[in-house]
């Protein structure tokens, strides 16, 4: 197997650890897919443990993501930065070692895009905050930082469209059912 392959699963691996179920079972001594909304990523997390616990949760998160990217393109292998991405959120979201049961993929995804297009990833979490702070609501902030996500890449990295828009696409699917229950007005709101 040759060396890029082998890096693009230690993403995937490193995708797979489940940084919310851990921190809630160390904090709290719960499993988090049995609490709230049973998810294992950060707004989760917070709910049951506390916003700090879920700041930290969204944090590990994101670095799961950011980190393989940062060391591709920092190493002679840039050209891999976008699958090692690509796979940490796929680990992500579903990880081999909680049999494909895992978190939305929205911090990881961040932090991907944060490594490999600054730019447009920082409009993306600006437009997060923003939705968050008017309606409270992580799902539908994740999902309008998606769109802004991609118009971001078109103006500052077309380069990286494709890699955008598999993990928009990954983040909708993830939030399928959000979207039916903020399309009927049975979304929760959240604190993060």
């Amino acid at each position: 197997m040759n060396l890029n392959l082998c890096l693009i699963f230690g993403a995937y691996f490193l995708g797979c650890i489940p940084f919310g179920l851990l921190i809630a079972r160390w904090v709290s001594g719960v499993d988090i897919r049995t609490e709230g909304s049973g998810n294992i990523g950060a707004s989760n997390v917070s709910r049951v443990c506390g916003r700090s616990w879920g700041r930290f949760t969204l944090v590990l998160d994101a670095a799961k993501g950011g980190v393989p990217c940062a060391f591709a393109l920092c190493s002679s292998r840039p050209e891999i930065a976008a699958p090692m991405g690509l796979a940490a959120v796929i680990g992500h979201c579903w990880p081999v070692f909680m049999r494909f049961k895992g978190g939305k993929g929205v911090a990881t995804s961040a932090g991907v895009m944060g490594a490999v297009a600054p730019w447009a990833a920082l409009a993306a979490v600006l437009s997060w905050l923003v939705t968050y702070r008017l309606r409270h609501q992580t799902s539908l902030a994740s999902l309008v930082a998606c769109g802004v996500l991609l118009g971001g890449l078109l103006f500052f990295e077309p380069s990286r469209m494709t890699l955008g828009v598999a993990v928009v696409a990954i983040v909708f699917v993830r939030h399928r059912e959000n979207i039916q229950r903020l399309l009927s007005g049975k979304e929760r709101t959240s604190s993060l």
